[in-house]
């Protein structure tokens, strides 16, 4: 993987976990989550000042990869209302690269070498892994595992439908743009509806998350829709999921969270792939 691609993806990463541990460490989540994805919005209006609009043949994506950010986004929520930050996020980030892979390989004809393959799987499968850590409680949460690999179906849905629609845009920023910009509007709208109140608390209440988490968000998948046009997507996807390592490191160390060597093992084997897949190419 070209290296330019490769840190690009890996800063997105960083920047992920970030915004997930600020919504996983909040007490209001629905008020965290709304003011991260209301939050993405200032910074779309800013960047459609130097971009051109998305061409009309990426349309449809755009309204597919709308529909599937929403789906996650509800999913996610409720997930992490329900389980940890590192039982939830390697669940959900670990099911999309593999899902990815098997679907550009066996639907869109996308050639992958074995040994991209290979680091697909070691990253996926060490993800998934963490699925067997016990909450703080000592016990194993089947609702959040099942929630969280829903919202990972719905990651894999939405990264290729973004990068397939980012390629035909003709740009990729202006294509997250636009997205990010509509479904601020659909989050927000869905949100005054089942929690009246809520939106007028975030700028007393989630300033912070709504200027932080939101760059953070914003930045991250932006980074990522440009890397979805000069890489493969199931490459980018799987490296984008290294941001578990950032994760384990913050729920451990900031959100006390308990460390095992499942989790070190999980996250040896996740950037090992990692590596791997950095000299694949």
């Amino acid at each position: 993987m070209d290296t330019t691609i490769f840190i690009a993806v890996i800063t997105a990463a960083l920047l992920h976990a970030l915004w997930n541990a600020l919504v996983k460490g909040s007490k209001d989540k629905h008020l965290s989550m709304s003011a991260v994805v209301l939050g993405h919005a200032p910074f779309a209006v800013l960047a459609l000042l130097f971009v051109p609009a998305p061409a009309m043949e990426s349309w449809p994506w755009l309204a597919g990869g709308i529909v599937l950010h929403f789906g996650y986004q509800l999913f996610l929520l409720n997930a992490y209302k329900i389980g940890d930050l590192t039982q939830v996020y390697p669940i959900a980030r670990g099911t999309a690269p593999i899902l990815v892979a098997a679907v550009s390989v066996l639907v869109l004809g996308v050639t992958l070498s074995s040994v991209e393959l290979l680091a697909i799987a070691v990253i996926g499968i060490g993800i998934m892994s963490l699925s067997l850590v016990r909450q703080k409680d000592g016990l194993r949460n089947g609702r959040a595992a099942t929630m969280a690999f829903t919202t990972g179906c719905f990651i894999a849905s939405y990264s290729l439908v973004d990068g397939l629609g980012a390629r035909q845009a003709g740009t990729a920023v202006g294509f997250y743009a636009w997205l990010t910009i509509v479904n601020a509007l659909i989050f927000a709208l869905f949100m005054g509806l089942t929690r009246p109140g809520l939106l007028r608390r975030l700028p007393s209440e989630a300033a912070p998350a709504f200027i932080f988490g939101g760059g953070a968000s914003f930045a991250a998948y932006g980074l990522v829709i440009w890397s979805f046009t000069h890489a493969p997507i199931a490459l980018v996807t799987a490296l984008r999921e290294t941001s578990i390592i950032f994760a384990l490191l913050i729920g451990v160390v900031f959100l006390k969270e308990r460390l095992d060597l499942i989790k070190l093992l999980s996250t040896v084997m996740t950037l090992s792939g990692a590596i791997l897949l950095r000299f694949s190419r």
